[in-house]
């Protein structure tokens, strides 16, 4: 078992499988160009692999902004659905702060669906807290 960033084409697709269980509308296809252009903007894929094949995945990304100052931001967060209760979640979750802190972030954080109820229980049990809450707007599909 190792957890390590996906640099490769090969090892990007390999994260596919298990991503798309949280973004189900993500092509094959288009997936490692859609990655490579998000690394371009700082975003970085990590995965934990058991028997060469990814069970766990999280993208990320490293920023600062003022209300947080430097902070890693949590885009995606995802064990494979017949992977899990094997703390597989937890310990890329615990590398994910171990590569923030070494990165002199002073927060990490993430968005959750509010329906993802199991997603938020083990939120609350690596001790993050509810800080805020988020909103949007689909600005291409308003009425007019």
């Amino acid at each position: 078992m190792s957890i390590q960033l996906a640099e490769s084409d090969f090892q990007i697709l390999g994260c596919f499988p298990v991503i798309s269980q949280l973004r189900p509308h993500l092509e094959q296809a288009k997936f490692v160009e859609q990655v490579r252009y998000q690394i371009k903007e700082g975003y970085q894929l990590a995965f934990l692999e058991v028997e060469k094949q990814a069970v766990a995945v999280a993208g990320f990304r490293i920023s600062t902004c003022l209300a947080s100052g430097k902070f890693l931001y949590i885009d995606d967060l995802v064990v494979d659905e017949f992977k899990r209760s094997n703390s597989y979640g937890q310990q890329l979750f615990q590398w994910l702060i171990e590569y923030a802190k070494n990165h002199s972030c002073e927060h990490l954080s993430l968005d959750s669906g509010v329906q993802r109820f199991a997603a938020h229980r083990f939120y609350l049990m690596q001790r993050m807290s509810i800080t805020s809450h988020h909103f949007s707007i689909e600005l291409y599909r308003q009425a007019i």
